[in-house]
C-alpha cells in the first residue's frame, strides 16, 4: 500500500512557484476554489517510489500577515491543516526578501524544505549562495532547483521524504531569538494558552504567543471560545506594556527587527557576490522595453503581432475543422431518418458548437501567446509601463493587473482586484474591467474580420482590443474624477528576470486556458444551441406553410407549361436548360423567403423583431441583434447564435455552405459589421461577469450602473463607427 503524504507549496510571487508545480505533477492536477472563497486552489498528485503525495500550491505571498485573501488562505492551511512538509520556494538571487516568508513558516512549527529556485539567474548576477551553510543555519533541507527547465525536482522529492520522514540529518527545528525580554514575555503567554489544552494541542503555542505580541487579529480571533480568554489578553497586555515600558518601542517592531536581523545575517554568512557586479540581460532589455518613451510602442508592436500570427497561423487549421463541421452535419442529415431529431442534430447542435469550434485554433494560438509572453516576465513589465500612463491620466497604477487578467477572462479578473487595498479602487478597476476584450470575444471578431476585412484581420482584431484599453483609460479618467473621488495609491511591484519559457510550462498553462473554452463548448454553448434551435423552429405556422408551398406548386406548374411550350422547338435542349436555371433560381429564392418568414414567426423571431427598431440605426438585421441578446449568458454564444439562425437548409450541398459565406450572402455592409465587432467589444459583459461584480463589490447599483452604461457606450459607438464607415466608404 502506498504511503500518503502531503505537501504545501509556498512562496513570493514570481520565484517559479508554477513551473515547478507544473513539473512535480504533470498532467495529475486540478483545479477548484478554496473552500468559502472564490480564489483559485491548485492541487497535483506525485508518485515517487511508494509513495503518493499530494501537493497543494498555495497563493503566492510574500508573508503570512492577514491582511490579504490569500495571506491568510495560505496560513490557515499551514496551521489548520498541518501539511506534512511545506516546500518553501526561494528565488536564490533575491534572498534575503524570499526568507522573510520562511522566517514566518518557522515560527508556525512547520517541517520545511527550501527549493533554492533559479540558481541559474544567481550564477548570472555573480551571487554564490552556501546551500550547506543555509541548511545548517535554519535547519532546513536545501534542494537547488531551475524550475523552468525541469532541474532539481527528483533531488527535491527525495528531500521532502526525508524531512516528512525525520531521515534528513540536517533537519530541524529552530527558534529565531527575539532577545532575552522578549522571549521571556513569549513564555508567560504561552504557560497562560497551555491552560487551554484546545488551544496547546491544536496551534504551535510559540506561534500563538508571537502573534498574539503582534496583536494579529486572526489569532485574537481564534481565542473566541477558549474559556481562558480573558486571562490570555490580560497576559499579553501586561506583557506588551512592560516591553514598550522597557525599549520605549511597540512590542510588534521588536519582533520584526530580531527577526530582519536574523534574515540579515542569514545573507551575510551565506551569500557571496562579485565586487563589480555584472549588468545582467534583464536590466540591458528594461533600458528598452521599459523606457519612458519606447516602453509603449513595444508593448503596441507585441500585442500586434500576437493577434497578426494568431489570424495569420489559424486560417488553414480553421478551414480543416470548418470543412469537418460542414461533413459531420452532412452525414446526420443523411442518416438520421426522424425529421425533427435530424433538424435538432444537424441545425441545433452541430451548427451551434461547430460555429464556435472552428474557432478553436486561433483561440489556442492566442492563449499560447499570452503564455509565453507571462512566462518570460514581459507581461510584468506590461503592468509597469502601463502604471505610468494610467497615473497620469488619473487612474490607479495596480488596477492594471487584473485589467491585464481580463484579456483571458473578465470573472478572474474582477476577483483579483481583492488585491488592492480601498474600496475606490477596486470599483473603480471593476468598472473597466469588462472593457478589456476577454478571449470569448475573440470568436466573433475572427468571423467578422475574415469575411469583410480578410486581408486586413489581424490589424482589425488589433484595433479593437486597442479600442477596449483606449475606452477604459477615458472611462477611467472620468470616473476618478466625477463618480469615484479619491488620491491613487503609489504602486510598487517586482519585475521578475526575463526568461526562457519552457516548453512544458507553455503547454499546461496553454491547456489549463484551452480547456475552460472547451468545457464551455460541451456545457453553456451546447445548451444554448439546443435552446436557440427550438425558439428558431418554434411555433410552426401550419397556414404560412402551406402558402409557400402552394406557391412553390405554381411555380412548378408554371414552369412545367414553359417547358411543353418549347418541345417542337428546335432549340429545345439549349432552352430548357435555361429554363431549368431559372426554375432552381425561383425555387431558392421561394425557399429563402418561407425561411426567413417562418424564423419571423417564431419565438427567437419575434423576439428580434422586438430589438430591431432600436439596431436598425446601427445596420444590424434581427438575426444580430437576437443574437446579441443570448450574448449576455456568453459571448461565444454570438457566433453559435448565428450558426443557428444563419443556419443553412436540409440538403448536405447547403449543409457545406460556411457561416462566414451566409453572413456575407445577408447584404450586411462592411461598415455594419465593423460596428457590431464594436458593440460586441463594448456592450453588457457575460452573465458570470455581472454577477462577480455583484458579489465582489457587494452593491446591486454599482451592478445595474456598469450594465446600463456599457450599454450606452456600445450603442453609441457602433453608430459612430456606422456614420465612420459610410463616410470612409464601406457601405
Amino acid at each position: 500500500m502506498a504511503k500518503t503524504l502531503t505537501v504545501a507549496l509556498a512562496g513570493n510571487p514570481n520565484v517559479g512557484k508554477t513551473a515547478l508545480f507544473n513539473n512535480l505533477t504533470g498532467a495529475r492536477q486540478h483545479v477548484a476554489n478554496w473552500p468559502g472563497v472564490t480564489v483559485e486552489k491548485k492541487e497535483g498528485k506525485v508518485y515517487f517510489g511508494d509513495y503518493e503525495i499530494t501537493i497543494i500550491d498555495l497563493p503566492g505571498t510574500y508573508s503570512l500577515s492577514p491582511f490579504s485573501l490569500e495571506e491568510i488562505i495560505a496560513r490557515n492551511f499551514i496551521v489548520d491543516e498541518k501539511p506534512d512538509v511545506v516546500i518553501n520556494v526561494i528565488d536564490a538571487s533575491n534572498l534575503e526578501r524570499n526568507l522573510f516568508l520562511s522566517a514566518q513558516i518557522i515560527d508556525l512549527g512547520a517541517k520545511m524544505v527550501f527549493a533554492l529556485n533559479m540558481v541559474d539567474t544567481a550564477a548570472s548576477r555573480g551571487i554564490q549562495i552556501d546551500q550547506a551553510r543555509l541548511a545548517e543555519l535554519w535547519g532546513v533541507p536545501v534542494a537547488p532547483t531551475v524550475a523552468n527547465r525541469n532541474q532539481g525536482t527528483k533531488e527535491l522529492i527525495e528531500a521532502v521524504i526525508r524531512t516528512a520522514e525525520a531521515r534528513d540529518p540536517v533537519s530541524r527545528h529552530i527558534h529565531i531569538d527575539y532577545g532575552s525580554d522578549v522571549e521571556a514575555a513569549l513564555i508567560k503567554i504561552e504557560a497562560v494558552l497551555a491552560r487551554d489544552p484546545n488551544l496547546a494541542g491544536g496551534h504551535y503555542p510559540r506561534w500563538l504567543a508571537t502573534k498574539l505580541l503582534e496583536l494579529d487579529p486572526d489569532v485574537i480571533r481564534r481565542l473566541e471560545q477558549s474559556p481562558q480568554r480573558s486571562q490570555v489578553i490580560a497576559q499579553v497586555e501586561e506583557s506588551r506594556r512592560q516591553l514598550e515600558k522597557t525599549w520605549g518601542e511597540d512590542a510588534s517592531v521588536l519582533v520584526a527587527e530580531r527577526r530582519y536581523g536574523f534574515l540579515g545575517g542569514t545573507v551575510r554568512e551565506v551569500q557571496r557576490q562579485e565586487l563589480a557586479r555584472r549588468v545582467v540581460l534583464s536590466e540591458q532589455v528594461d533600458k528598452v522595453l521599459t523606457h519612458q518613451l519606447f516602453g509603449f510602442p513595444f508593448f503596441l508592436f507585441f500585442i500586434w503581432l500576437l493577434f497578426q500570427m494568431t489570424f495569420t497561423l489559424g486560417e488553414q487549421p480553421t478551414e480543416w475543422i470548418q470543412a469537418g463541421v460542414g461533413w459531420l452535419k452532412g452525414v446526420a442529415q443523411a442518416q438520421i431518418a426522424d425529421v425533427w431529431l435530424r433538424n435538432l442534430v444537424a441545425d441545433g447542435i452541430i451548427a451551434g458548437v461547430g460555429s464556435v469550434l472552428v474557432f478553436l485554433p486561433q483561440i489556442t494560438l492566442l492563449f499560447l501567446g499570452i503564455s509565453f509572453l507571462d512566462d518570460t516576465g514581459y507581461m510584468a513589465r506590461v503592468a509597469f509601463i502601463m502604471d505610468r500612463i494610467m497615473h497620469a491620466l488619473g487612474l490607479h497604477g495596480k488596477s492594471f493587473i487584473p485589467m491585464l487578467m481580463g484579456f483571458g477572462c473578465n470573472v478572474p479578473a474582477i476577483m483579483a482586484t481583492r488585491g488592492l487595498s480601498s474600496h475606490r479602487d477596486r470599483v473603480l478597476t471593476m468598472l473597466l474591467v469588462p472593457l478589456m476584450s476577454c478571449s470569448a470575444r475573440l470568436p466573433v471578431y475572427v468571423l467578422f474580420a475574415g469575411v469583410f476585412f480578410p486581408k486586413r484581420a489581424g490589424q482589425v482584431i488589433f484595433g479593437l482590443y486597442l479600442l477596449g484599453i483606449v475606452m477604459s483609460v477615458l472611462l477611467g479618467m472620468l470616473f476618478s474624477r466625477f463618480l469615484l473621488k479619491g488620491q491613487e495609491e503609489p504602486f510598487v511591484m517586482e519585475l521578475p528576470p526575463y526568461r526562457l519559457p519552457a516548453l512544458r510550462g507553455l503547454i499546461v498553462h496553454m491547456w489549463d486556458r484551452v480547456t475552460v473554452y472547451l468545457k464551455r463548448m460541451g456545457t453553456v454553448i451546447l445548451i444554448a444551441s439546443i435552446v436557440i434551435w427550438f425558439l428558431g423552429a418554434y411555433p410552426k405556422n401550419q397556414q404560412l406553410i402551406a402558402s409557400f408551398e402552394q406557391e412553390k406548386n405554381q411555380v412548378e406548374a408554371r414552369f412545367e407549361v414553359q417547358a411543353k411550350a418549347l418541345r417542337d422547338n428546335p432549340n429545345f435542349t439549349t432552352l430548357n436548360d435555361k429554363l431549368i436555371q431559372e426554375k432552381e433560381a425561383a425555387l431558392t429564392e421561394l425557399t429563402q423567403r418561407q425561411k426567413a418568414e417562418e424564423m419571423r414567426q417564431t419565438f427567437i423571431g419575434r423576439l428580434g423583431a422586438a430589438f430591431e427598431p432600436l439596431m436598425q440605426p446601427l445596420g444590424f438585421d434581427w438575426r444580430m441583434s437576437v443574437s446579441l441578446v443570448t450574448g449576455f449568458v456568453a459571448k461565444e454564444i454570438v457566433v453559435s447564435t448565428m450558426g443557428v439562425l444563419y443556419g443553412v437548409g436540409e440538403t448536405a450541398d447547403e449543409a457545406s455552405e460556411s457561416l462566414q459565406q451566409a453572413i456575407k450572402a445577408s447584404g450586411l455592409s462592411a461598415a455594419a459589421a465593423l460596428a457590431f465587432m464594436v458593440f460586441v467589444l463594448l456592450y453588457t459583459p457575460c452573465l458570470a461577469t455581472v454577477v462577480t461584480l455583484w458579489r465582489e463589490s457587494g452593491s446591486l447599483g454599482w451592478m445595474w450602473f456598469s450594465l446600463g452604461y456599457q450599454l450606452l457606450l456600445a450603442w453609441t459607438a457602433a453608430w459612430a463607427v456606422v456614420r465612420l464607415g459610410r463616410v470612409l466608404g464601406l457601405g
